[in-house]
């Protein structure tokens, strides 16, 4: 399972390598999908190259760029590869940089290992459920990955006394995640600090310590946050289903579409 995890990082560094390369060249049409959600040709090569890595796992592998996958089919999988090529597409269109390549493994509806990498700043987050949670810093694909996993920083980072820092969506806050906030006020009786990010960002952001709740109030799919759900769980954090504030995101359902959501650090109570 190990090598797997490696492929995983090497498929996400390569893929945000050419992500990269697209970012800052003149390769930028746009096309739209029947959801009205943008494609572009650096979702489509970060894809390609990710398929042709984790193909060699023998793995079935679903990908937002690759999803029209029966549920007939992929319901008998008990182990699977969910990839978002590029998280966060409208981000890089906007060019602001917040975008990440996002590979997760799931087991029995359950994501187990999680790799994110942000071709920008060259971070990379990864682990999960058994291995916990790290973070490594200016990775590109010439770094060594047993290096990379030797020098990383485990999750959570930063910890210790600061005010309840929530983050949200810089393209997709919405007026029930606005009420959640000042619900939260209320019950601390403290002003809440609000950060906004695109794409896994979010949830990478919980795992660290810089933020301690990331609410979901709006529609994502499953690939979105497998890799981060990973993650989140390694580093100590916990997924919560916002209807009861027990249960957790479930994986492979026959609508891929998340139900609202919660990411939070073990020691804030909601």
């Amino acid at each position: 399972m190990n090598n797997y995890f490696d492929l995983a990082i090497k498929a996400a560094l390569l893929a945000g390598e050419e992500i990269l390369r697209i970012y800052n060249s003149t390769e930028f049409e746009v096309e739209y999908k029947d959801d009205n959600s943008p494609l572009t040709i650096a979702d489509k090569k970060a894809h390609n190259i990710i398929v042709n890595i984790l193909k060699k796992t023998e793995i079935p592998i679903l990908s937002e760029e690759g999803k029209d996958i029966p549920f007939k089919e992929r319901k008998e999988w008990d182990n699977y590869w969910l990839i978002d090529p590029l998280d966060g597409t409208k981000e890089f269109i906007k060019r602001n940089g917040e975008f990440t390549v996002n590979i997760a493994l799931i087991s029995d509806n359950i994501p187990i290992y999680g790799v994110i990498y942000v071709p920008l700043t060259k971070d990379l987050y990864f682990g999960g459920t058994t291995t916990g949670a790290f973070k490594a810093i200016n990775v590109d694909i010439n770094s060594d990955i047993s290096f990379i996993k030797q020098f990383s920083f485990k999750l959570p980072i930063f910890q210790g006394t600061k005010p309840i820092t929530v983050v949200g969506s810089r393209s997709h806050m919405n007026d029930q995640t606005k009420l959640f906030i000042n619900q939260l006020e209320k019950d601390y009786n403290s002003k809440i600090e609000l950060i906004s990010r695109g794409s896994s960002l979010k949830i990478c952001m919980v795992a660290e310590g810089i933020a301690d709740i990331y609410p979901r109030l709006s529609p994502t799919m499953e690939w979105d946050i497998a890799a981060g759900h990973a993650i989140a769980i390694g580093s100590g954090c916990k997924v919560m289903l916002l209807s009861d504030l027990k249960g957790s995101v479930l994986y492979n359902k026959e609508n891929l579409t998340n139900p609202n959501f919660i990411i939070k650090r073990q020691n804030i109570d909601i």
